[in-house]
């Protein structure tokens, strides 16, 4: 007989960018259905916070990680110094990641692209790594890349953060073929237009820009990916959902949405 999560009370999710957004309302979700946490991020009192409303309202035990993904020495020494009892990790969600600016390829600003890089990119190769070794030697375990439809769609002055994001594209794909003998399930989430921290961030803590963002239309919510991050780990063993694209109902692709008057 398949096993629900919802009867494996002991089961750790780890999630990376545990601060904010999509992060944080994935460890509200996971902890909601008796997931005890490893949060992760760089911002210690957001996480510290957050440590404590999942503690207080869900009675769950929770391990907090300072450490930025982008340092491929913090990663290691963080999950090398996990306790033995915290290493069985069930479910890792790479969810941490950015949008740095909004240029064309000629006007381009170095730093953006090497933050994007970075986070995107390096941050979801850095986790698996020294994650997946994990799950292996156990046989089982769930790995969720957070992508976008920027990795499936290129927008214009998209260009590096959608080329991070067909990486993580790429990346899920081969992860998925390198892990499947080893009984590991492996999912990309694509998102598409969602009200978060992502606009602010993209435009450089600019209110007034990133408030017209989402204008004439409800785009998605963190909970709405939530939902369907903690989904996909409900189906039975011998499932496993490949890719998920989510997009609001007035989203057709990246660059279609319905926007009306308000």
């Amino acid at each position: 007989m398949t096993s629900s999560p919802h009867d494996l009370l002991t089961r750790t999710v780890l999630i990376t960018g545990a601060t904010a957004g999509f992060g944080r309302a994935i460890a509200v979700k996971f902890a909601e259905n008796g997931y005890r946490c490893i949060i992760t991020g760089r911002r210690k009192d957001l996480l510290a916070e957050l440590e404590n409303e999942l503690r207080q309202t869900f009675n769950t035990e929770v391990l907090t990680l300072p450490f930025d993904v982008r340092r491929l020495a913090e990663v290691e020494k963080a999950i090398g110094s996990l306790p033995d009892d915290w290493k069985e990790i069930d479910v890792l969600v790479n969810n941490a990641g950015l949008a740095a600016g909004l240029n064309p390829i000629h006007e381009g600003v170095i730093d953006d692209w090497e933050r994007m890089i970075d986070t995107n990119v390096k941050g979801v190769l850095y986790m698996t790594r020294f994650v997946a070794p994990l799950m292996v030697a156990r046989g089982k375990g769930h790995i969720i890349n957070i992508g976008s439809i920027a990795g499936k769609e290129t927008y214009p002055n998209g260009n590096v953060y959608c080329g991070t994001k067909f990486a993580v594209d790429a990346i899920t794909k081969g992860t998925r073929i390198d892990l499947v003998s080893h009984g590991i399930k492996v999912t990309q989430i694509a998102p598409g237009a969602a009200d978060t921290e992502f606009s602010l961030v993209r435009f450089k803590g600019d209110q007034e820009r990133a408030s017209h963002v989402y204008d004439g239309f409800k785009p998605l919510t963190a909970e709405d990916v939530a939902q369907v991050t903690y989904w996909v780990t409900t189906m039975p063993d011998h499932v496993n959902i490949n890719d998920l694209v989510i997009m609001p109902t007035a989203q057709a692709n990246a660059t279609t949405i319905v926007r009306r008057e308000t």
